[in-house]
């Protein structure tokens, strides 16, 4: 069975969507139209969510192509804990990442000491490139 994504482009002007916690499940669309789901950190700011992902990233890959996404709250595995909504993502210029760099640090500062090591290590283990502040994009979500 084949999901099909929005039709619908997102407005721009929009307000942020209340997204409680620490994850966003960020859904993103293969060539074919079925969905991909991944658990993100992310951090919001004047009515925008920010993400970072390796620029080599398959969902990285995929919002080039296509910036049409949905949204939803959701647990480090990934089950949603609530409504998804449809969202257009847009890639940050390089001198937007400092600050959402701070953004991120401050939102996770115990996060990034105990966990961010530990998954360096699973990549390291698995020899895929963690990725990192040199080799990341950073997302712009807007509803």
């Amino acid at each position: 069975m084949t999901v099909t994504q929005p039709e619908t482009q997102p407005s721009r002007g929009s307000s942020a969507p209340n997204i409680p916690g620490k994850y966003l499940s960020l859904t993103t669309y293969r060539r074919d139209g079925s969905p991909v789901s991944t658990p993100v950190w992310f951090v919001e700011e004047d009515g925008r969510l920010f993400v970072t992902t390796g620029a080599e990233s398959y969902k990285a890959k995929r919002l080039r192509r296509n910036p049409v996404a949905m949204v939803a709250p959701c647990t480090a595995r990934g089950a949603l804990k609530g409504d998804s909504i449809p969202v257009r993502v847009d890639f940050l210029p390089a001198a937007e990442h400092a600050r959402i760099d701070r953004l991120m640090a401050e939102k996770y500062r115990v996060d990034r000491i105990l966990i961010l090591p530990i998954y360096r290590l699973v990549m390291k283990l698995r020899r895929k490139p963690a990725g990192d502040a040199r080799t990341g994009v950073y997302l712009a979500i807007t509803p």
